[in-house]
């Protein structure tokens, strides 16, 4: 490094410890980074994000984001074209030209961990989870530490952490799913309007579901007052007898244009190829099935004890359930862990431990081979349990096919090595939950679930690993069933009805948004396999579950109808309707 003589002075002042206030160095930074930018006319988003296909409408969206709205908006695309990317550039955008530092995210909670994982990925941006252990450990001080926070909103706003975030000045305030807030009355809505707020952004697909004052109620945690009171919206746009009809809907949609980005997939040119799903059914042999039975009734007469020092904790035994369902290995490696640490039950867990040794063949690595052999093709291999991943990979290697591996313990340089390697000789990826994510995977065109999540939110991150923007062949989709399991319930519920594979992407979270009970799925489907009293049981309240998911489905389409006729003409981020 070198130095001109005229500014040897400040070697000087280095060595001698002579520094100016660091308020200074704070007013001289912002000084410089106000010079260099340039106006909003130009987005310095764009050349920041990483490995991003940016459209028009989504560009137009941010600009107007932070131009027009000033920081304040109501993202409302239709699902699927990108709400999250485009909350990501105009928060980027703010952070860039120092006009934003603290900043809260606040999301369901089943959303948490894929914002961080987008907002590190696409953006460069480090966010910490208020339910990590980083965030934990630093106590009562956390919310104030930490300058990036991701949190589930059902966990914000309880006590304590609702006074304390109250407290805090905020920069920019993101909410997704923010039809949550459509009740004033809800704890949610009150929580954020009472948030200290510079700007604040609402991602919905859904703003409006059974009255026009939901509306307002958005748009007034934006810009209170920008459609009056309650009283005179009321009387201006609503039709007496009738809340879901608008009147004066020209006006409405003018005041809605300067608030509100909705982009419609009609006028939007993002298309992308099929989604073919075919399900192999396999019937378990004998030994697993025997293995399937024990399981679950362990897990069920387990949880249900009434001396919980007897019992497992409910994730071992929830873990179990969902491991049986995917290999012999991946149960027995969690058997033996109980085994070693048993409370009182462990002659049942022993005779449990001696039925997985007992299976000598299991019927779905047959499955998967001859899937994989018909296919001929490159395709991606999805489990959720690293055992169940070894057991694939020494079973596809065995049968002459090579094989790639992906999972989250590996270092960055191995993961990169093994997509290369997939990308160029290896027929099968053998990947857990995390494979691939944001990596260029459309060189294939196929996925087999080999096990089933319960949350079908992961089954559609699978699946967009291949089928996403710049895809340009038809996505096959194979979905491994064993008869007579809850994952063969689970996934009669979302393909036999309701199409979950045929569905855009993003819409069958807005289905599950509409259930009644606001549990996650995999919780309910966890709670009716614990308390159902027989076979016949269960099968009869999965039933019901699936009804209510195609009852929740008609819901959503015939809000997205309504929506499309009430917002329909409203003109789009670029101003043009």
């Amino acid at each position: 490094m070198a130095f001109d003589l005229e500014n040897i002075s400040v070697l000087e002042r280095l060595t001698s410890g002579l520094f100016e206030p660091s308020t200074l160095h704070d007013l001289n930074r912002q000084a410089q980074g106000m010079s260099a930018h340039l106006g909003f006319e130009t987005l310095l988003s764009p050349d920041v994000a990483q490995g991003i296909v940016l459209y028009p409408h989504q560009l137009n969206a941010v600009s107007a984001a932070v131009r027009r709205f000033r920081g304040r908006a109501l993202l409302c695309d239709e699902v699927g074209l990108g709400k999250t990317i485009e909350a990501g550039m105009a928060l980027l955008e703010y952070l860039l030209r120092g006009m934003a530092r603290k900043v809260l995210i606040l999301t369901p909670p089943s959303l948490t961990q894929q914002w961080q994982e987008e907002m590190g990925r696409k953006f460069n941006l480090d966010f910490v989870l208020s339910d990590s252990e980083e965030f934990r450990g630093a106590g009562e001080e956390a919310w104030t530490r930490f300058d990036r926070v991701i949190a589930s909103i059902h966990t914000a706003k309880r006590q304590p952490h609702a006074d304390r975030i109250r407290e805090i000045y905020y920069d920019m305030v993101i909410v997704d799913e923010a039809h949550h807030l459509r009740n004033r009355a809800s704890v949610a809505h009150k929580f954020v309007d009472a948030l200290q707020k510079r700007y604040i952004l609402l991602l919905t697909a859904t703003p409006v579901q059974n009255d026009l004052s939901e509306l307002f109620n958005l748009i007034t945690l934006l810009k209170p007052g920008h459609l009056s009171t309650s009283y005179a919206f009321t009387r201006d746009f609503v039709t007496r007898g009738d809340r879901m009809t608008p009147k004066n809907l020209p006006r409405l949609r003018g005041l809605l244009a300067d608030v509100m980005i909705r982009n419609r997939r009609a006028t939007v040119d993002l298309k992308l190829p099929r989604r073919i799903a075919r399900t192999i059914h396999v019937d378990l042999t004998p030994e697993e099935r025997a293995l399937y039975r024990g399981i679950t009734d362990y897990v069920r007469s387990s949880y249900n004890r009434q001396d919980k020092g007897r019992r497992s904790s409910p994730l071992v035994l929830w873990t179990l359930q969902q491991e049986v369902g995917s290999s012999v290995a991946a149960t027995l490696s969690t058997l033996e862990k109980v085994a070693q640490g048993s409370k009182g039950d462990n002659q049942e867990v022993q005779q449990l431990v001696a039925l997985s040794r007992a299976v000598r063949r299991q019927a779905k690595p047959e499955a998967a081979l001859d899937v994989i052999s018909a296919y001929g093709d490159k395709i991606i291999v999805f489990t959720r349990f690293r055992e169940t991943q070894e057991l694939l990979d020494r079973a596809l290697r065995e049968a002459g096919f090579e094989t790639a591996l992906f999972h989250g313990q590996m270092r960055r340089v191995e993961k990169e090595e093994e997509i290369r390697r997939f990308s160029e000789t290896a027929q099968v990826l053998v990947s857990t939950e995390s494979g691939g994510e944001g990596r260029n995977l459309q060189f294939c065109n196929a996925i087999l679930n080999y096990d089933l999540p319960w949350n079908p939110m992961r089954i559609e991150q699978r699946i967009g690993r291949v089928h996403r923007v710049g895809q340009t062949r038809d996505v096959h989709v194979f979905n491994l069933s064993a008869r007579d399991t809850i994952e063969a319930h689970i996934l009669d519920i979302l393909d036999a009805k309701i199409n979950m594979f045929e569905l855009v992407v993003g819409e069958i979270d807005m289905i599950l948004g509409n259930l009644s009970d606001e549990r996650e799925f995999e919780e309910i489907v966890m709670d009716i396999l614990l308390t159902s009293l027989s076979e016949s049981d269960l099968r009869d309240r999965m039933g019901a579950l699936g009804d209510q998911m195609v009852e929740a489905r008609q819901e959503y389409i015939r809000v997205r109808d309504y929506e499309e006729k009430l917002f329909g003409a409203l003109e789009t981020a670029d101003g043009k309707p």
